[in-house]
């Protein structure tokens, strides 16, 4: 299958109508057709018809939902664009970088570029359902580009890779997003229980301890082994208390 028929294109928190429409119409341009919202400011998008020239079929097609993460269900692999320096503190690829590891990653399901927001970019809680971020390099006298622009770079040079070649062996499908958010919330359970995780900063290591598993590239069973491994280790804490005193 070729990266055309396995990227998913998702829009975080849409608010013009324009912008929808354009990045529409700019799927249309380099061959992609799943398009995905997330929880936009409007559900009218009447008014995305207008920018849309050619591609009122990818807005009839457009899969709407309230939240991010029910967009990444079956996602193996997401990249989300920001401009932002201080966007944690991971490493920010090159846009031909990003696209070649969406190309690479797309033999082994579906990979998805996140998109968004207007106003202020995608924040860090939302930047941790990405496995990798992107950065656009512009002018400092500019940094930020318009999100239609931004989507108008990364199709264009993921309609450049090409088709995905067949792998040299049969690789196993790599971990949906849905099991790895079941397998945060089970961290999140076990080691807050336990006092591993400081209540007011949580997120901090979790993300840290998470990142590094996303990293790794789990399959899809090893995800779920690490599920059932977490499972485990909540039932045990919780019938034996641990002396956090000593």
């Amino acid at each position: 299958m070729s990266l055309a028929t396995q990227l998913r294109v998702i829009v975080h928190q849409v608010q013009g109508m324009d912008n929808l429409g354009s990045i529409a119409r700019v799927m249309t341009n380099f061959g992609f057709t799943d398009l995905w919202v997330t929880d936009p400011v409007t559900r009218d998008f009447a008014d995305a018809q207008r920018m849309a020239v050619h591609s009122a079929h990818i807005l009839a097609g457009m899969h709407v939902r309230d939240t991010l993460a029910e967009a990444l269900g079956e996602v193996v692999y997401v990249v989300g664009t920001t401009s932002r320096e201080d966007a944690q503190t991971r490493l920010k690829l090159e846009p031909e970088a990003a696209v070649h590891r969406l190309w690479e990653l797309s033999a082994r399901g579906r990979v998805a570029l996140l998109l968004g927001g207007e106003r202020r970019g995608l924040s860090d809680e939302e930047l941790a359902h990405c496995d990798d971020v992107v950065v656009i390099p512009t002018r400092p006298e500019q940094p930020s580009m318009n999100l239609a622009q931004a989507a108008a770079v990364m199709l264009y040079l993921a309609s450049r890779v090409g088709p995905t070649p067949l792998p040299a062996l049969e690789l196993p499908p790599l971990a949906h997003h849905r099991v790895l958010e079941v397998l945060e919330a089970k961290m999140r359970e076990t080691l807050g229980g336990v006092g591993y995780l400081n209540p007011q900063q949580e997120d901090l290591v979790l993300r840290e301890l998470v990142a590094a598993l996303k990293r790794s590239r789990l399959t899809q069973r090893e995800a779920e082994l690490w599920v059932n491994a977490f499972k485990h280790l909540a039932r045990a804490t919780a019938a034996t208390p641990l002396d956090r005193g000593q």
